[in-house]
């Protein structure tokens, strides 16, 4: 099986080993090394390591000041920690239709949504594709509102030669299937002095020295172990990027005009760093994108669905007070017919001839 996701931090295994015979295992140098070299990856002057990407982005949404009463439109395409970091706060989300072309929200329908009480927007660059930053910023200055990054896939991503994740608070995720990985990892970006040390001192339960509390925070801090696995992935970014643009070329060149397949493409002025490689199986297709994913697996590919459903529905969400549902249709759509194939470094280019034969044999069925 070819799957749809690799992981490989060998090169980690010393960074790891000097963690362990220095016994500081807590937050410590290896975190600020880390730290650094994250913040050189989004052009900021700051990155504030976290526990996770789901705790970067509530620690930035906290940071900002946001809680009840305040709404924050963002994209209903995305995973669910775009969404409870927003309710984790105790503000309410409010959602913009997507684009088809990036799937990213639409920065005109994220304008429309805007209300008396929005405080924040919060554009996800979803699959390693930054969104239309350039639109988004501008609406953001215009009503004075806050700017918060979803950049949980987009490591090394680009907007106009322009990082993301430096257009306004960044919020990045290391999980294990990221392209960068710290097996559980997080930072928050900014070149806002003021709110990178209230991140800091948020993260570590209030405190600047030990027993002295400055603030009511929390336990959000990551480790030494996890920053030393994910710090030579860094080191070698425009590599790993080079090689999953290199097999997205390769699978759009392999795939192109297949009657009811759809290929992402990387938007001029934007630099895909390829996250997921997604394709929209449409309704003039011989199959269902349900059928296609069967049948890959069973020829030995393997795929992954990003995502079912729009964010909010689902039970928990469809009657939560603080949850404002809209009409998105090409969210809803998308959401029908997206379909992620391998595209990631682990694959060498028989591989991706592989996933490229297997989906033309199943269009071809």
């Amino acid at each position: 099986m070819i799957p749809i996701t690799a992981v490989d931090v060998r090169d980690s295994e010393p960074h790891v080993l000097a963690v362990l015979r220095s016994g500081i295992l807590a937050q410590g140098p290896m975190v600020e090394r880390f730290e650094a070299a994250v913040a050189e990856m989004a052009g900021t002057r700051h990155a504030v390591a976290v526990a996770n990407g789901t705790v970067a982005l509530a620690a930035a949404l906290q940071a900002l000041g946001l809680g009840p009463g305040d709404e924050v439109v963002t994209s209903p395409f995305t995973f669910v920690a775009t969404l409870n970091a927003i309710l984790g706060t105790g503000a309410t989300a409010r959602f913009a239709d997507i684009r088809e072309d990036d799937f990213c929200v639409d920065p005109d329908a994220m304008a429309a949504a805007i209300g008396p009480n929005t405080a924040a927007l919060l554009p996800v660059h979803l699959y390693g594709q930054s969104a239309d930053m350039g639109k988004i910023e501008a609406v953001a200055d215009e009503h004075g509102l806050h700017l918060v990054e979803d950049a949980s896939q987009a490591h090394g991503a680009t907007f106009q030669g322009r990082p993301v994740g430096d257009f306004g608070t960044g919020c990045f995720s290391f999980y294990a299937t990221k392209n960068v990985t710290s097996a559980e990892g997080g930072a928050i970006t900014t070149d806002d002095d003021a709110l990178a040390e209230h991140l800091r001192l948020l993260r570590n339960q209030g405190m600047r020295q030990r027993y002295r509390y400055e603030l009511a925070g929390y336990n959000y801090r990551l480790t030494d172990l996890h920053a030393a696995v994910a710090i030579p992935q860094l080191e070698r970014l425009p590599r790993l990027v080079a090689q999953r643009k290199e097999n997205a070329a390769r699978l759009s060149a392999g795939l192109a005009e297949l009657p009811g397949l759809r290929v992402p493409r990387e938007l001029p002025g934007r630099s895909h760093v390829w996250h997921q490689y997604t394709v929209l199986v449409t309704n003039d297709a011989p199959v269902t994108r349900d059928e296609l994913a069967a049948r890959l697996a069973e020829l030995g590919v393997g795929s992954g669905v990003y995502y079912p459903r729009v964010v909010f529905d689902h039970p928990c969400y469809r009657e939560h007070p603080n949850v404002i549902a809209a009409e998105v249709p090409v969210a809803a759509r998308v959401a029908r017919q997206c379909l992620s194939i391998p595209v990631h470094t682990a694959l060498s280019h028989a591989d991706v001839d592989t996933v490229i034969a297997a989906v033309r044999e199943v269009f071809a069925a």
